[in-house]
Protein backbone atom coordinates (compact mmCIF):
# COMPACT_ATOMS: atom_id res chain seq x y z
CA UNK A 1 0.00 0.00 0.00
CA UNK A 2 1.50 3.51 -1.25
CA UNK A 3 0.90 5.71 1.70
CA UNK A 4 1.87 9.81 1.75
CA UNK A 5 1.44 12.18 4.38
CA UNK A 6 1.09 15.65 4.00
CA UNK A 7 0.54 19.02 6.08
CA UNK A 8 0.36 22.60 6.43
CA UNK A 9 1.49 24.11 9.98
CA UNK A 10 1.58 27.47 10.66
CA UNK A 11 2.23 26.96 14.34
CA UNK A 12 3.30 23.59 14.93
CA UNK A 13 0.13 21.46 15.98
CA UNK A 14 -0.82 20.09 12.17
CA UNK A 15 2.81 19.27 12.16
CA UNK A 16 2.66 16.81 15.72
CA UNK A 17 0.15 15.06 14.21
CA UNK A 18 1.48 14.41 10.81
CA UNK A 19 4.73 13.17 12.64
CA UNK A 20 2.17 10.78 15.17
CA UNK A 21 0.85 9.88 11.74
CA UNK A 22 4.50 8.85 10.56
CA UNK A 23 5.33 7.18 13.51
CA UNK A 24 2.26 4.27 12.67
CA UNK A 25 2.67 4.15 9.02
CA UNK A 26 6.95 4.33 9.16
CA UNK A 27 6.26 7.07 6.28
CA UNK A 28 7.86 10.41 6.71
CA UNK A 29 5.48 13.14 6.90
CA UNK A 30 6.10 16.20 4.70
CA UNK A 31 4.54 19.54 4.06
CA UNK A 32 2.74 20.38 1.21
CA UNK A 33 5.05 22.13 -0.51
CA UNK A 34 6.48 18.34 -1.51
CA UNK A 35 4.50 17.43 -4.50
CA UNK A 36 3.20 13.43 -4.49
CA UNK A 37 5.20 11.34 -6.34
CA UNK A 38 3.47 8.14 -7.98
CA UNK A 39 0.13 6.66 -7.17
CA UNK A 40 -1.10 7.39 -3.47
CA UNK A 41 -3.58 3.94 -2.07
CA UNK A 42 -3.69 6.77 0.73
CA UNK A 43 -3.09 10.07 1.50
CA UNK A 44 -3.52 11.53 5.19
CA UNK A 45 -3.72 15.50 4.38
CA UNK A 46 -3.47 17.69 7.20
CA UNK A 47 -4.09 21.58 7.97
CA UNK A 48 -5.65 23.69 10.10
CA UNK A 49 -8.63 26.51 10.41
CA UNK A 50 -7.50 29.81 10.53
CA UNK A 51 -9.34 32.80 10.14
CA UNK A 52 -12.07 30.60 9.87
CA UNK A 53 -10.69 28.52 6.80
CA UNK A 54 -8.13 26.76 5.35
CA UNK A 55 -5.15 28.45 4.21
CA UNK A 56 -4.53 29.40 0.29
CA UNK A 57 -1.41 26.86 0.40
CA UNK A 58 -3.32 23.67 1.21
CA UNK A 59 -6.28 25.20 -1.69
CA UNK A 60 -2.88 24.96 -4.12
CA UNK A 61 -1.78 21.97 -3.07
CA UNK A 62 -5.19 19.98 -3.60
CA UNK A 63 -5.37 21.52 -6.96
CA UNK A 64 -2.06 20.37 -7.75
CA UNK A 65 -3.28 16.59 -7.11
CA UNK A 66 -3.28 14.37 -10.08
CA UNK A 67 -6.95 12.56 -9.89
CA UNK A 68 -5.73 9.58 -11.41
CA UNK A 69 -2.80 8.94 -8.87
CA UNK A 70 -4.68 9.72 -5.39
CA UNK A 71 -7.28 6.70 -4.54
CA UNK A 72 -8.65 8.30 -0.98
CA UNK A 73 -7.63 11.24 1.11
CA UNK A 74 -7.89 11.24 5.02
CA UNK A 75 -8.54 14.21 6.75
CA UNK A 76 -6.84 15.36 9.58
CA UNK A 77 -6.69 18.89 11.28
CA UNK A 78 -6.47 21.01 14.33
CA UNK A 79 -8.13 24.09 15.51
CA UNK A 80 -8.71 26.51 18.19
CA UNK A 81 -11.89 26.97 18.25
CA UNK A 82 -14.00 26.12 14.80
CA UNK A 83 -14.74 22.43 13.98
CA UNK A 84 -12.40 20.40 11.65
CA UNK A 85 -11.31 21.33 8.16
CA UNK A 86 -13.14 18.31 6.55
CA UNK A 87 -16.33 19.72 4.91
CA UNK A 88 -13.90 22.65 3.59
CA UNK A 89 -11.46 19.92 2.20
CA UNK A 90 -13.96 17.85 1.19
CA UNK A 91 -15.42 20.33 -1.22
CA UNK A 92 -12.13 20.93 -2.94
CA UNK A 93 -11.64 17.38 -3.17
CA UNK A 94 -14.91 17.13 -4.97
CA UNK A 95 -14.46 19.54 -7.29
CA UNK A 96 -11.28 17.28 -8.64
CA UNK A 97 -12.62 13.89 -7.98
CA UNK A 98 -10.58 12.40 -5.70
CA UNK A 99 -12.18 10.61 -2.58
CA UNK A 100 -12.08 11.59 0.98
CA UNK A 101 -12.47 9.21 3.24
CA UNK A 102 -15.82 9.77 6.01
CA UNK A 103 -13.46 9.09 8.52
CA UNK A 104 -11.28 12.13 9.97
CA UNK A 105 -9.15 13.16 12.81
CA UNK A 106 -9.67 16.49 14.59
CA UNK A 107 -8.88 18.01 17.67
CA UNK A 108 -8.33 21.21 19.59
CA UNK A 109 -4.85 23.28 18.80
CA UNK A 110 -2.89 25.99 20.68
CA UNK A 111 -3.23 29.22 19.73
CA UNK A 112 -2.26 32.54 21.89
CA UNK A 113 -4.14 31.76 25.10
CA UNK A 114 -6.49 28.87 24.45
CA UNK A 115 -5.45 25.76 24.69
CA UNK A 116 -1.88 25.64 25.41
CA UNK A 117 -1.63 22.17 26.49
CA UNK A 118 -3.11 20.73 22.84
CA UNK A 119 -2.64 18.63 21.01
CA UNK A 120 -1.49 16.72 23.97
CA UNK A 121 -0.40 13.35 24.54
CA UNK A 122 -4.19 11.81 24.85
CA UNK A 123 -5.06 13.58 21.63
CA UNK A 124 -1.33 12.29 19.76
CA UNK A 125 -2.76 8.60 21.53
CA UNK A 126 -6.31 8.78 20.04
CA UNK A 127 -4.85 9.48 16.38
CA UNK A 128 -2.40 6.87 16.49
CA UNK A 129 -5.44 4.75 17.06
CA UNK A 130 -7.42 6.32 14.70
CA UNK A 131 -4.48 5.98 11.87
CA UNK A 132 -4.40 1.80 13.12
CA UNK A 133 -7.51 1.54 11.70
CA UNK A 134 -7.51 3.29 8.65
CA UNK A 135 -4.95 1.03 7.34
CA UNK A 136 -6.69 -2.20 8.13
Amino acid sequence: MNIAIRYYSKTGNTKKLADAISEVTDITAQTIDVPLDGDVDILFLGSSVYAAGVDERVKTFIQSIDSSKVKNVVNFSTAALLPSTYSQVSKLLAEKNIPIDSREFHCRGRFKFMHRDRPNSSDVSELKRFVEKILK
